[in-house]
């Protein structure tokens, strides 16, 4: 039985014959970890580039790096063990070794290279096929952001200002080995002005939305609660109950077989039925997951299809609400992987399942 590692490398090797190609090139952190089973090649987070490029052939595998990383690539990211070929040069250099491996050959990347051809997408659909190990690896990355958001959660008091909640977030996750890649917070009005609400200084008085997107291992889960300090006013609860029933029927209709534009129109169907018909517009749907937030986001004419064992993270939002996990799909039934032991439900009826979202904490 084939490795994780050993799969990966026969379906880049199928890859590369299906598409015609003497060479794949992966220049991103996400792929790198993808390729290596988890290896980190990223130092600075604001890029989406790493510090070493994979340089995988018909005959030969390669990581290109300078001599300040080869070190640390090599034994604590264990590219050693995987036994790839390293090609090294002076960090002070100008170095052709990308150019040396590559010359003569048709080449398939990750971004755009002159005399390569772009596959961004097509490499996206193939990492997002996700191994068994990566599944599991998956659920205890999953279990880790929602401790991190409860611990969060517990903590956030009115008169907190949003960067010490977005604070609080990033000392959970981080904490626990997770990286934060997006940390949004908003407060009472600016919940219902902003989808993607960077934090500011403004002080929480009753209702704070916060957001996670956290990362280990190049894998990314996607999570999101909001909490309200007093009585939940009517309108907010039959909002949140709306965004639970889309949530719910749109995790139901995540299943092997049908594609993403199936899943889009459902959502579509239940924000009519809920009473918000024209919501959808306002922000997208979500989409399957794996080493970036969403692999693909859905829309209308989605025909992507939807394979046993992806991840996926939808995030239905009506003004002022919003409902976000990440799910693992099964092969009778999807996982939430990022639930949260303790925090408040809402149990929706969608055919013969019970569903449960999160609900509003009230405090």
């Amino acid at each position: 039985m084939q490795n994780e590692f050993d799969t990966k490398q026969s379906r880049i090797q199928d890859f590369l014959n299906n598409y015609k190609l003497d060479a794949l090139l992966l220049q991103s952190s996400g792929n790198f970890a993808w390729a290596t089973c988890g290896s980190a090649s990223f130092i600075d987070r604001a890029t989406t580039m790493g510090i070493a490029t994979l340089v995988i052939t018909k005959t030969d595998r390669f990581v290109i790096t300078n001599n300040i990383e080869k070190l640390r690539l090599a034994q604590e990211e264990k590219l050693a063990s995987q036994s790839w070929n390293f090609q090294v040069a002076p960090w002070y250099e100008q170095n052709d070794l990308l150019a040396k491996l590559t010359a003569g050959l048709r080449v398939g990347t990750d971004g755009s290279l002159p005399d390569t051809v772009n596959m961004s997408d097509e490499i996206a659909r193939l990492r997002s096929q996700l191994t068994t190990e990566e599944g599991e690896r998956y659920k205890t990355l999953g279990a880790l952001c929602a401790e991190a958001m409860q611990q969060t959660m517990d903590a956030v008091r009115p008169g907190m200002t949003e960067y010490e909640i977005a604070g609080l977030l990033s000392q959970a996750a981080e904490s626990r080995g997770v990286q934060t890649t997006v940390n949004l917070i908003a407060t009472d009005e600016r919940i219902f002005s902003y989808r993607h609400p960077l934090p500011t200084s403004k002080k929480l008085q009753k209702y704070a939305m916060v957001i996670l997107c956290g990362r280990m291992g190049g894998l990314i889960c996607s999570t999101t609660r909001l909490v309200y300090f007093g009585t939940l006013p009517d309108e907010l609860r039959r909002k949140g109950q709306a965004v639970a029933q889309i949530d719910a029927e749109m995790i139901a209709a995540t299943r092997a077989g049908s594609t993403f534009g199936d899943v889009f129109h459902k959502a579509q169907e239940v924000y009519a039925s809920t009473g918000f018909a024209d919501e959808w517009q306002l922000h997208h749907q979500g989409g399957s997951a794996g080493y970036a937030p969403r692999e693909f986001t859905a829309n209308p004419a989605s025909t992507e299809l939807i394979h046993r064992g992806q991840a996926f993270a939808w995030n239905p939002s009506i003004t002022g609400v919003k409902s976000e996990d990440t799910i693992l799909v099964g092969e009778t039934s999807n996982e939430v992987i990022t639930e949260m032991a303790g925090w408040p439900t809402i149990d929706i009826q969608v055919g013969d399942q019970v569903i449960k979202r999160p609900a509003i904490l009230e405090r």
